[in-house]
């Protein structure tokens, strides 16, 4: 029997323009000569629906949905996800459900076991964990089929196991003689190697083939990198799709070894694929068409407005430089040299103005204190005011330029610098900048962020010969504490004791402790690392943390 694993980028609760894209995937597969096609988790509403789950006439529509794309299936049997209501009368309300469906019926259905409420999960606000599944036959063969959590179950692979049941062993020793995980894993550096060790584990313990079928695409804050995959039983990956597109992914499963297998890209091209795929959806899903940047001159902007350019197109992204009087000549004329290479309209708009007409209404009311970061301040929100006017008037969406690092320790001006639509960056160490900025320069094969960009010490302009470390450690540093504090959760002395710094230790997590309330004020960011600063982390802004 031949597959098709038919990954697709849905907008979550556009459920007719899902189920057409469902619907026009099915024709393509059995013009492709599949007898069943097979589609990601919660195809026919977008995964992560949220709250959107909570409403009635959405979970009437999918179901209609499912309804016609069971009537359209005349050519070839699918397997698609969707949210299923529950006949119980305690618990949640919904299953999150699979159904295989074919001549206007339901041949079967499969819902998801383990629901996952760490990270940026929390399936247990919405669906009902099911007990064991059963497996279906069809086209002579027996199926099991899991859902996305359903697969991250074994202990070899995870340390300690997360769950008390392995869904998939439970369908192996049920009989099945294929498994496929339909999914809506979200991407993060380096995971989809860790998926193959996953799959390959799970293939060699039950002695069964493991079809991974993955949506693609970005929804809000999260980055899906398709990558659908086939291990056959001895554990070997033979077969996998594009990464950061919709593809479709044809699997022989007499022949599973001819299955085509496409490259992963990693390290900076891979971050560099994710991000510009977060842009163009979040941009297009939003209903904008165009983008505002802010071009300081520095590597962080001019990564955004390289990103936002090969996401929108060039006619679609308005650099706009906004000098000040402590500004270097280079600032402007680097923002001008990256805004011709790109071939972006830009502009020049000085704030000096602005800034003498705050500091002069300031003045009598600041009495007699000496400058400091208020005044530093206002610059940020002038040009936060410029932006978000220019965003208003053109109907373009305002992208942020800020990286992880700053965000983490604050080093950013609310309603400033941090004013708008989408933080582009916001994931992305200080030290991973560098190496993207220079990706996109030779993946252009010439010049497109400018050398001074690449070789000046970072700084925010707001004072005479400020740089980043005035206040800040070297980002190699800052970002290696962050790594520990952050993503290991590792105590401030664990982190002395490895050997940095005591007093620096203190200072950056310190920072990041009572920058906590900037954080949730900021614009949603796109998740690239396995802790981003996001809805996936759940910290207290009024605490008393122990040092």
């Amino acid at each position: 029997m031949r597959v098709a694993l038919v990954q697709t980028n849905p907008t979550i609760g556009d459920i007719d323009g899902n189920a057409a894209r469902i619907l026009d995937g099915m024709h393509r597969a059995a013009d492709a000569g599949a007898q069943l096609a097979v589609f990601p988790e919660q195809t026919i509403i977008g995964y992560p629906a949220k709250d959107l789950l909570l409403r009635r006439e959405v979970i009437d529509r999918n179901l209609e949905a499912l309804a016609r794309i069971a009537a359209g299936a005349t050519r070839l049997a699918v397997i698609v996800g969707f949210a299923e209501r529950t006949d119980q009368s305690s618990g949640r309300p919904l299953y999150n459900a699979v159904a295989l469906v074919h001549q206007g019926r339901i041949l079967a259905r499969w819902r998801k076991r383990l629901l996952p409420t760490y990270d940026v999960f929390d399936e247990v606000r919405y669906f009902e964990p099911a007990g064991p599944q059963p497996t279906a036959e069809f086209g002579g063969i027996r199926l099991g089929v899991t859902v996305c959590e359903d697969m991250w179950s074994r202990e070899e692979m995870l340390g300690q196991p997360l769950y008390v049941c392995d869904p998939i062993h439970d369908l192996a020793a049920a009989g099945a003689q294929v498994i496929f995980n339909v999914s809506a894993s979200p991407y993060f550096l380096d995971k989809h190697g860790t998926r193959l060790e996953l799959m390959a584990e799970h293939a060699r313990h039950n002695r069964v083939p493991l079809l991974f079928v993955n949506q693609v695409g970005g929804n809000d804050e999260l980055l899906f990198d398709g990558c659908s995959s086939v291990v056959d039983a001895a554990g070997t990956p033979v077969g996998q799709a594009l990464a950061f597109a919709e593809d479709l992914l044809l699997v022989d499963l007499d022949n599973l070894a001819a299955t085509r297998r496409e490259h992963h890209p990693l390290g900076p091209a891979g971050l560099h694929a994710a991000l510009v795929l977060g842009v163009r959806d979040y941009v297009r899903k939003c209903g904008f068409r165009s983008a505002v940047v802010g071009l300081s001159g520095g590597i962080d902007s001019a990564v955004v407005a390289c990103l936002a350019t090969a996401a929108l197109g060039p006619k679609n992204v308005h650099g706009v430089a906004m000098p000040s009087r402590f500004s270097s000549g280079h600032s402007v004329a680097d923002a001008q040299a990256l805004a011709k290479n790109l071939g972006i309209p830009f502009s020049i708009i000085p704030i000096e103005p602005m800034h003498a007409a705050f500091e002069a209404t300031l003045r009598p009311h600041f009495g007699n204190r000496p400058p400091d970061v208020a005044e530093e301040n206002i610059q940020a929100r002038c040009r936060g005011v410029i932006l978000m006017a220019l965003s208003n008037k053109l109907g373009s969406l305002l992208l942020t330029t800020g990286n992880k690092s700053e965000l983490a320790v604050g080093y950013c001006t609310l309603y400033g610098d941090m004013a708008g639509g989408l933080a582009v960056i916001s994931d992305v160490p200080k030290t991973l900048i560098y190496p993207l900025a220079r990706y996109i320069n030779e993946h252009a094969g010439r010049e497109i962020i400018p050398q001074g960009t690449l070789t000046k010490p970072p700084s925010a302009e707001l004072r005479p010969n400020q740089t980043d470390q005035d206040t800040l450690p070297p980002y190699d540093v800052l970002d290696a504490i962050l790594e520990r504090y952050e993503v290991r959760l590792e105590s401030p002395a664990v982190i002395v004791a490895a050997g940095f710094d005591a007093a620096t230790v203190a200072d950056v997590v310190r920072k990041i402790q009572t920058s906590e309330y900037k954080r949730q004020q900021a614009a949603p960011g796109l998740k690239v690392t396995s802790r981003a600063f996001g809805f996936g982390r759940r910290m207290p802004i009024a605490a008393r943390h122990p040092r």
